[in-house]
């Protein structure tokens, strides 16, 4: 497994790379938004992403920005600025995860390996999944359609995930949302998630195809 990080500080790099090589993750840390975005550009995989906020020429939601135009990774945030506005933020720009500074590390890496298990990374690696007319490449965590690709949001995507890890199965909503829990937390919750199936509904489905996502009414939901 290999992460990711993008951090200023030397001592929380350090401490981090130490602890998640004990771990057996492979470790490639920045210090800046230029070189990171480098690193990006050079399709590098990677199964995981730490992100700060605050960077020396710039800041991390510019380095997510690129990530999610890449693939759907998972990304942690891990700084500072603990305010429902960089919280929400880092959401919108499809963070799976937002971690205030001082943390603990054995809670960082407990979300790490739970945001892993929720986006599959852990599974095998080549499985590429048909979901009605479109492809799941599990390992890049992209989704196609005629060989186009269709960009799901990080909650959209973790959502996929989770109908798929149960395809012929009823769930009802309460089971979805706690299989949510470790990639979107709060912001998933029983009001959105109707909103987040629609929007997942709508990228997957074209006019004439069978419905990708079943609405079973007053229980939940079931993916065939």
């Amino acid at each position: 497994m290999k992460v990711f990080i993008v951090e200023d500080d030397p001592i929380i790099v350090e401490g981090l790379t130490i602890a998640l090589n004990q771990e057996g993750y492979e470790v490639t840390s920045f210090d800046n938004v230029a070189d990171s975005i480098k690193e990006i550009d050079s399709e590098a995989h990677y199964d995981v992403c730490l992100l700060d906020v605050n960077l020396p020429d710039g800041d991390g939601f510019q380095v997510c920005k690129a990530i999610r135009s890449k693939s759907n990774v998972p990304v942690i945030f891990l700084t500072a600025c603990d305010d429902e506005i960089h919280t929400v933020l880092a959401f919108e720009q499809g963070a799976d995860d937002y971690i205030a500074k001082p943390f603990r590390i054995r809670e960082l890496l407990a979300r790490i390996k739970a945001i892993l298990r929720r986006s599959g990374a852990e599974q095998t690696r080549n499985e590429v999944v048909n979901v009605g007319g479109n492809q799941v490449d599990i390992m890049s965590g992209k989704v196609f359609r005629n060989g186009e690709e269709i960009f799901l949001s990080a909650v959209e995507y973790r959502l996929l995930l989770t109908f798929i890890k149960s395809r012929g199965q009823l769930l009802t909503r309460q089971q979805i949302l706690t299989a949510m829990w470790d990639s979107a937390g709060d912001f998933v919750n029983d009001n959105t998630l109707t909103v987040y199936v629609r929007r997942l509904r709508k990228k997957l489905e074209e006019p004439g195809d069978k419905p990708v996502i079943e609405t079973v009414r007053g229980v939940g939901y079931r993916m065939e």
